[in-house]
Order: structure tokens, then C-alpha cells, then sequence
């Protein structure tokens, strides 16, 4: 009986050494990239309007060029949604799909060098000098209700980068979130509430707690959707609270789209036993909330407790076979 504990005793102890080996040993790759940096910015980066039928609204946008060459650079307006990938199952942001929410496309012109409006315009940027872009939405006489949705871009034309002789190419836009007249739908869903100690593997091995879930648009204007992450410890003390500013926990989400909501508690320490809050919410009045123990303990120490733990019950069941070996004794 004793030969047989040994063995078992020593194969946990292998078992666990070589576990701790395979963990420390985790190959890292650098994703790292070298890009090229551009020199254009565009001022303001969003805009709300309020549309109505059979109307003009005229305002500018500035485009900044803050390279040292003058820079030609064309405008227009793209669709601002986004489309379906079965391959990585979720929403990717895409500037080619139409449909009833990106019809704003079709009303928008851009004033050119000579006071024409047209659906493209060209022009040139000084160094370090800025240009004024206006543009015109027309609406026409019949609009759809809720929201309008659109890009304007200013995309430089090819130039060439004479300390590299690579061509760069910019495309900093300008989102206009349109509400037109007529009934409006707030109304949204929320699913796939989740709460998880996700180890994060870099130069330092940490486990991050974080919460997740996907909100989506079932209405037809946008919305502001946010989750709110609460972590507590075992008295009731609060070690953190997703910050009423934050703007990692919150996105907006157009009709149609299905997105993302996150926060994390990065500064997650290595040893704790916490309870989890994870509240999303989205639009005016969708609310959905999970909760979740969880405790966070370094891989040697659950290897450590693992091995404790057999000796605790190899030791109670030797303990319960010498009691019955006696009895059996005293019985004979």
C-alpha cells in the first residue's frame, strides 16, 4: 500500500513540474509593423444633424496639412455602416453598403475651386496651412424616418515619400450622424453577457478580468450603449468600478449592427478572491446584468494546492484503511 502511494505521489509531482515547464515556456511572437505616418487631419470628426424633408443645410469641415510638401487630396461621401462577416462572426465597419439608413450619401455635395457643387471635389493643402470644405445636404421631399448615416472623406491623392520612395495615401472622414423627421425607434438587445479571468500573455503572465457582451440596433436611430464593470472583494470593498467617463466601455451603434461592448480591469492583481458585476446598457431603457465569483490564484499556487490536496486525501484514505484493518483485528 505504501509503494503504491509513492508512485502516485511522485507521478502528481512529475505531472506538475512538467505542467509549470510547458506554462513558463510559452513562445512570443512580435506583431509589431512598420507604417508609414501621414500628415492630414480632419476638423470636426462628427456631426449631428437634424433633417428635414425638401431642405438645404450647408456647413465646412478644415483639412490640415501638417507635412512639410503640399499635398492634393479629393473629397466625397461614403455610406457609414457595416457588414456582416461570417468569418470572424461579427460587424466590420464598411463605407460600400447602401440601405435605407446611408440614403444621406445621395444628398451631399462638396463646393469645388469654382463654386460649383459636385459629388467629388480636388484640392491642394499648403505645409502646415489649412482648407476650408464646404458642403451642401439637399434633402429631397420625401425622407425616411430615424437616422442618416454618412463619411466624408478626404483622401489624399498618390504622392511619394522621397526619404522612402513609398507611395502614401490618407483617408481621415468626417461622420455625419443625420435624424430626420418622423417617428423614432429606440430599441435594442443585448446578448452574450459574459464575465472572464482571461490570462494575458506578454512579457509579465497576468489574468484580467473583464467583462464582455454584443448589443444590437433593432431600431432605427443610433444609440449610445456602455457597459459597466464593478469589482468587490469578499467584505464589500470596492477595488473597481468602471469610471463614469470612460469611453473604452462605450459605443455607438447604428441601426442594423450588432457591436461589441468591453471593459476590463487591467490592474487585476495576481492573488485575489473578488465577486463580479457586469451591467450593459443600451439606448434609453435596456439594461441587462450578470454576476460572477471568481478566484485568481498564480499557476504554481494551484499546482502547489493540487498537490496538497492529494496528500490530503491519499493521507484520509490510509487513515480510513488502518481504522478498518483494526476493527477487523479487534473483531478477531
Amino acid at each position: 500500500m505504501k509503494s503504491i502511494i509513492r508512485k502516485f505521489a511522485v507521478g502528481i509531482l512529475v505531472f506538475a513540474l512538467g505542467f509549470s515547464l510547458v506554462s513558463g515556456g510559452a513562445a512570443y511572437a512580435d506583431d509589431s509593423e512598420n507604417t508609414t505616418g501621414t500628415s492630414i487631419s480632419i476638423s470636426p470628426v462628427s456631426k449631428i444633424l437634424q433633417l428635414v424633408a425638401n431642405s438645404t443645410y450647408d456647413d465646412v469641415f478644415k483639412i490640415t496639412n501638417n507635412g512639410n510638401s503640399p499635398m492634393n487630396f479629393e473629397v466625397y461621401a461614403a455610406p457609414y455602416a457595416y457588414n456582416y462577416s461570417e468569418e470572424e462572426d461579427a460587424y466590420k465597419l464598411g463605407f460600400n453598403k447602401e440601405n435605407t439608413y446611408t440614403q444621406i450619401v445621395r444628398w451631399i455635395t462638396f463646393q469645388d475651386t469654382n463654386g460649383n457643387y459636385v459629388e467629388k471635389a480636388n484640392f491642394t493643402a499648403d505645409p502646415n496651412s489649412s482648407v476650408e470644405v464646404s458642403y451642401r445636404i439637399s434633402t429631397p421631399a420625401s425622407i425616411p424616418a430615424g437616422g442618416q448615416y454618412a463619411v466624408l472623406f478626404a483622401h489624399t491623392l498618390s504622392s511619394v515619400d522621397s526619404s522612402s520612395g513609398i507611395k502614401t495615401e490618407a483617408s481621415p472622414g468626417l461622420v455625419v450622424y443625420g435624424r430626420a423627421e418622423g417617428e423614432t425607434n429606440i430599441s435594442g438587445e443585448i446578448t452574450a453577457l459574459s464575465i472572464k479571468n482571461n490570462l494575458i500573455v506578454d512579457n509579465s503572465e497576468k489574468t484580467i478580468i473583464n467583462g464582455t457582451a454584443k448589443v444590437k440596433n433593432t431600431g432605427n436611430v443610433d444609440f449610445m450603449a456602455s457597459g459597466k464593470l464593478k469589482v468587490t472583494g469578499i467584505f464589500g470593498q470596492i477595488y473597481y468600478e468602471t469610471p463614469g467617463n470612460s469611453t473604452k466601455s462605450r459605443v455607438s451603434i447604428i441601426p442594423e449592427t450588432e457591436l461589441s461592448v468591453s471593459d476590463s480591469w487591467d490592474d487585476t492583481p495576481f492573488f485575489g478572491i473578488f465577486n463580479v458585476e457586469w451591467t450593459v446598457t443600451a439606448g434609453a431603457s435596456e439594461s441587462e446584468t450578470i454576476t460572477k465569483f471568481i478566484i485568481i490564484m498564480p499557476p504554481a499556487l494551484i499546482i502547489l494546492a493540487i498537490l496538497l490536496l492529494t496528500i490530503v486525501i491519499v493521507w484520509i484514505i490510509i487513515m480510513v484503511r488502518r481504522r478498518k484493518e483494526r476493527r477487523s483485528k479487534f473483531m478477531a
